[in-house]
C-alpha cells in the first residue's frame, strides 16, 4: 500500500507542480501572484472538454487544443489586465487586484454562458488500471507524472539552453537592466505568459479527467500557490520540489489519517514553513536593486 500511495502522490504531485511553476514563472518576471491563473486552468479544462467530447477529437489532440487555447488566454489576460499597469509602473498590489477581478469575471462569465453544470471526460484511463508486483496504478496517473515531468523537464532544457530561456532567467533578476541591454520586454513577458498558460492547459486537462469539471474549479489552485511558495515563489525548482512533495504528502495523509483533514495539513504546512523559512525551500533574500 505505501508503494501504491507514493505513486498516486507523485501522479498528483505532477499536476500541482505544473501550476506551481506557472506561478512561479509570472512572478519571478513581474512579482506579483497572478490570481487569475486559477480561472485559467479551469478554462482549459473546458477547452479540452469540448474539443474531446463535443468535437470528439482524440486525446492528444484534445490536450493540444487545451495548451493552444489556455496559452492564447493567458496572454490576453497579460495584454488586457496587466500590461496597462506595467507600462504606467503600476505597484505589486495593483497587479493583484486586477488579477482577481479577472478571476471573478472570468467564473461568471462561464456561469452565465455555460451554466454550473458538472462535465466529466469519457472514461478512456479511469477503468484501466496496470498491476506490477501486487501494486495497481491508474493509467490516467501514470500518464499524468509522465506528461507532467516531460513537460516540465521542457521548460527548464528550453530556459537553460535557448537564448530566449536565458533572456527569461535575466529578466528575474533585473527587467530594467536586460531591457537596457536590448531585450524586447514586452514580447518576452508575452511569452512567459504564453508558457504559462500551456502549463495551465496541460493540468486543467489532466484535473478534468481525473475528477470533473465544474466554474470553480480553479480555485484547487489555491494548493498548487502553496507548493510554489513552500518551493520558494519565482524558483521554478522550488515550484516542482514543492508540488510533487504537497502532493505526496497529501495522498499519505488523506490514506493514513484522514481526507478530512488533508486541506487543514497543507496549510498548516505552509504556516509552519513560513515561520522557520519565510522564502520557501529554494528562496532568497535578494538586495534591493538601485
Amino acid at each position: 500500500m505505501f508503494i501504491q500511495t507514493l505513486l498516486t502522490g507523485l501522479a498528483i504531485g505532477g499536476i500541482y507542480a505544473l501550476m506551481a511553476v506557472g506561478y512561479s514563472l509570472v512572478f519571478s518576471i513581474l512579482n506579483f501572484s497572478n490570481f487569475a491563473y486559477g480561472s485559467i486552468i479551469m478554462l482549459g479544462a473546458y477547452i479540452g472538454y469540448y474539443a474531446m467530447v463535443k468535437l470528439g477529437m482524440p486525446v492528444g489532440v484534445s490536450i493540444i487544443v487545451s495548451i493552444l487555447g489556455s496559452a492564447t488566454l493567458c496572454y490576453l489576460n497579460e495584454r488586457l489586465a496587466y500590461s496597462p499597469l506595467r507600462k504606467r509602473r503600476a505597484s505589486s498590489l495593483f497587479f493583484m487586484i486586477s488579477a482577481m477581478g479577472t478571476s471573478i469575471f472570468l467564473e461568471n462569465l462561464v456561469y452565465a454562458t455555460i451554466g454550473a453544470r458538472f462535465y466529466s471526460f469519457p472514461e478512456l484511463f479511469k477503468t484501466h488500471n496496470l498491476a506490477f508486483g501486487g501494486i495497481s496504478i491508474g493509467l490516467l496517473d501514470v500518464f499524468a507524472i509522465a506528461f507532467s515531468f516531460c513537460a516540465i523537464m521542457s521548460l527548464n532544457l528550453f530556459l537553460q539552453r535557448s537564448r530566449t530561456g536565458i533572456a527569461i532567467r535575466a529578466a528575474s533578476y533585473d527587467i530594467d537592466v536586460c531591457m537596457l541591454n536590448g531585450v524586447n520586454i514586452t514580447a518576452l513577458i508575452g511569452l512567459v505568459f504564453g508558457f504559462a498558460g500551456a502549463l495551465a492547459g496541460i493540468s486543467g486537462m489532466f484535473l478534468g479527467m481525473k475528477y470533473i469539471v465544474y466554474p470553480t474549479m480553479g480555485w484547487i489552485t489555491a494548493k498548487a500557490y502553496i507548493a510554489a511558495v513552500i518551493g520558494g515563489l519565482g524558483s521554478l525548482p522550488g515550484a516542482v520540489v514543492g508540488g510533487v512533495l504537497l502532493g505526496v504528502l497529501e495522498t499519505f495523509v488523506s490514506a493514513y489519517v484522514s481526507s478530512v483533514v488533508r486541506d487543514v495539513f497543507s496549510f498548516s504546512l505552509l504556516v509552519l514553513l513560513l515561520m522557520v523559512m519565510p522564502t520557501g525551500l529554494f528562496g532568497r533574500f535578494l538586495e534591493e536593486k538601485v
